[in-house]
């Protein structure tokens, strides 16, 4: 893990105060929106290259966690966050959109280095990530067109043609360099592969600078939304902290699996949804606010649990004694 990677949470502040200053230069904020689909597309290619898809078997053969992972990640969360908006973001339909955009996508990177932190399973974990990442793809249009219909309407065609350049050419882009380069498997995996794994990070900053110099002066006005957005998603992870809890002394798991089980249901998978919203709703950019606050929540909590889980261990191994 590099030095960007460890200060992640700095460096996506970071971007979202340079955004917001370049913004505030005329000739910056009237061109800086054609760089963020760029930006997004050369992050997800990254993501897809790196992904490791070969472990989809694996993580089949524990079929007890893979069922509990991805009932909570794919059925109880979507409700969950629907419910959780219904409530207090009913007011603000575009913040509402997006929260549900953040929640429904479990996380396909960071999430592993907390798992290791807090002592998890961190193999059984990498094992679920290539089915969850093929599964937020597939099921996030079917959630954002269900979900969102209820609160304002969305265009089925531009929500194929969404999904169509941000998730479906970066997949193939991928995958035909993992064919072309099928004959120099070691360029692929020790240079490759690597370059694109740590730029994820650069790409991802770089759109959120875009992005944020394109809309500062209208995001400037509504910082508010910040505080909106707190509670439920402070909400959201505390609900799903104690039903991790929960389901893993139900289902008897080990102390690492049942860390694994915790991140993997807590995490969340901003940047796909972020590549969706600005190509979906380009005149929303609030929907797109919500995709960039979540992270600035989400990785202190995960910080935060990771300790939690460490010190639910140390607990129960005094009792024991």
């Amino acid at each position: 893990m590099g030095l960007i990677e460890k200060l992640q949470t700095l460096v996506i502040m970071g971007a979202v105060a340079i955004g917001l200053l370049l913004g505030q230069l005329p000739i910056v904020s009237e061109y800086a929106d054609y760089g963020i689909v760029p930006f997004l597309l050369l992050m997800l290619y990254g993501l897809f290259l790196t992904i490791p898809l070969q472990q989809l078997r694996e993580a089949f053969k524990n079929i007890k966690f893979l069922g509990a992972s991805t009932a909570i990640n794919f059925i109880w969360t979507p409700l969950l966050a629907w419910g959780l908006g219904a409530v207090f973001l009913s007011d603000h339909p575009a913040l509402w959109i997006g929260f549900i955009m953040l929640m429904v996508t479990p996380c396909t990177d960071w999430y592993l280095v907390f798992t290791s932190i807090a002592k998890g399973n961190v193999p059984l974990s990498t094992s679920v990530l290539p089915f969850n990442l093929i599964l937020q793809v597939l099921l996030l249009p079917l959630y954002l067109l269900l979900f969102s219909g209820t609160i304002e309407t969305i265009s089925l065609g531009t929500l194929v043609e969404s999904v169509l350049l941000v998730l479906v050419v970066p997949f193939t882009l991928a995958h035909l360099t993992r064919f072309l380069l099928r004959a120099k498997k070691e360029a692929l995996e020790h240079k490759v592969m690597p370059f694109f794994g740590r730029a994820q990070i650069v790409f991802l900053c770089l759109a959120i600078v875009a992005m944020f110099a394109s809309q500062g002066s209208y995001l400037l006005n509504h910082m508010d939304m910040i505080y909106i957005l707190i509670v439920p998603i402070l909400i959201y992870f505390m609900m799903n902290y104690m039903l991790g809890s929960v389901v893993g002394r139900m289902l008897r798991f080990s102390y690492e699996d049942s860390v694994s089980l915790h991140l993997t249901i807590i995490a969340r998978n901003s940047p796909v949804a972020l590549a969706i919203a600005v190509t979906t709703f380009p005149e929303q950019p609030v929907i797109a606010l919500a995709l960039v606050i979540g992270p600035l929540i989400e990785l202190p909590v995960l910080a935060v649990v990771s300790q939690l889980l460490l010190l639910s261990r140390r607990m129960k191994a005094k009792s024991i004694k």
